[in-house]
């Protein structure tokens, strides 16, 4: 299912499943919304809005949940969390300390993660545009190099050798499958930038194979994300199993398959349905499994959750700074694409919510869009929904903020990114400070003419 327009949202679909659902780690006490227990009142008045909250304690629950489905089919299965979802150093110390490895996508989000404690090997250095210096630091910290053409190849090559080491590799494959998501985030189409399409991989790992200083150990693929049918992950299982196959035969000895990542989270509430990580699992790793079995080999089954992990998680505070009649009724708040991009990047649907008034009936109240302070037309959070009288001071939340939320935050207009706070059993903590003036000022340089 593609990521929803906001503009074709349905509002009498979103009347009637007023009071939303919401997660377990959400509550309402005398009309204000908690996270872990914790009013949200006190923490943006503490913290200040705008503000990311997470609850640690429903990261691990997911966690857990994957670990326990994946491995009631398979013993041998890794979690490796897309750090490029949420890359909070807290975050991957949250995952490092469960077991979790990484799929990293840049320099930064490798040190990031060794830096919380993700152990090289569990760690896959993803990406179809890598520099000699992201070759090298791999290359230098025993982190796995995902491949996405036979050009790097022979470029890793040539930095492993000249640096005196090996490296272990894997070949993204390119399925050439259509998956019902947002073509924006749609990456195992035949015509996507990622990988190498698979009648031309096996050409690829007999080039790694006789190369001096790579050598091919894995598998990988990535079909997109938001994905919220479970037959798209199916058929690439069985794509990859049919070249599993096919390189056992050649004498490639796999020490993983990795099926990437990309299962949906349902942000409409009550409305859409995402697969269970038990149903993903069901439809994935006997696929696997049945092919090993066949085969006499047992390679750790590697998967790559990012959105569904981090998600539900977290939640955008943001205040009310007016409510304005003119063509249509608008409330504008403190929070704008530079701090969730989603809604203006994908048109995406995010649910929101009065959080300092929860009691009130929004069914009551007037169609509201719910706007932010950059200067673009482009700046809305969440168009045409009906809400009850909010008024200036009020507390907005916008719900599963935890992927792809601050990830993707910017600096634009001059305004500072907003603070991240984490909270467990009662306890807050800040896992990232509000940026100051001082701060878009800190990497800037005057010329001397100037």
């Amino acid at each position: 299912m593609a990521e929803i327009n906001v503009q074709e949202v349905d509002m009498d679909t979103i009347q009637a499943v007023y009071p939303l659902p919401l997660p377990p780690h959400f509550s309402e006490k005398n009309g204000i919304l908690h996270i872990g227990n914790i009013p949200v009142t006190k923490l943006a008045e503490e913290f200040g809005t705008p503000l990311y909250v997470t609850d640690e304690t429903r990261i691990e629950a997911l966690y857990h949940e994957y670990i326990h489905a994946l491995s009631s089919h398979y013993p041998n299965c890794r979690v490796l969390y897309a750090a490029k979802a949420n890359g909070n150093i807290s975050i991957l110390r949250t995952l490092a300390a469960l077991g979790a490895g990484a799929d990293v996508f840049s320099a930064g989000e490798l040190m990031l993660a060794r830096d919380a404690g993700i152990r090289p090997e569990h760690l896959l250095f993803n990406g179809s545009s890598k520099t000699k210096e992201d070759h090298q630091l791999a290359v230098l910290h025993g982190v796995r190099v995902s491949l996405d053409s036979e050009d790097e190849l022979y470029q890793l090559n040539r930095v492993a050798e000249e640096m005196g080491k090996t490296v272990e590799v894997s070949f993204r494959v390119n399925p050439a499958i259509h998956v019902p998501t947002h073509p924006k985030i749609a990456t195992g189409l035949a015509t996507s930038k990622f990988g190498i399409p698979a009648e031309q991989i096996l050409s690829a790992y007999q080039k790694a194979h006789e190369a001096s200083h790579v050598i091919p150990v894995g598998i990988h693929c990535h079909i997109g994300s938001q994905i919220l049918e479970l037959e798209p992950f199916a058929e690439e299982a069985r794509v990859l199993m049919d070249i599993v196959s096919k390189l056992h035969d050649m004498g490639i000895k796999l020490k993983f398959v990795d099926l990437g990542g990309g299962l949906g989270v349902a942000y409409r509430h009550g409305v859409e349905q995402a697969p269970s990580i038990a149903a993903y699992a069901q439809a994935t790793i006997p696929v696997c499994k049945e092919t090993f079995k066949r085969l006499g080999i047992s390679p750790e089954i590697w998967i790559e959750p990012g959105r569904s992990l981090v998600c539900d998680s977290t939640i955008l505070l943001t205040r009310v700074n007016s409510v304005k009649h003119a063509h249509k009724r608008f409330i504008n708040v403190d929070a704008g694409f530079h701090t969730l991009l989603r809604p203006a990047m994908y048109d995406a649907y995010q649910e929101v919510v009065v959080a300092n008034r929860m009691d009130m009936d929004p069914n009551a109240g007037e169609v509201y869009s719910i706007t932010g302070p950059i200067c673009e037309s482009g700046d809305i959070l969440a168009a045409d929904r009906r809400m009850g009288a909010v008024q200036a001071g009020d507390l907005i939340a916008v719900l599963d903020t935890g992927a792809y939320g601050y990830a993707m935050a910017s600096q634009y207009n001059g305004r500072g990114r907003c603070a991240e706070l984490l909270v467990k059993d009662g306890a807050v903590a800040l896992i990232r400070r509000r940026e100051s003036i001082e701060d878009l000022l800190s990497t800037m340089r005057r010329p001397i003419w100037q």
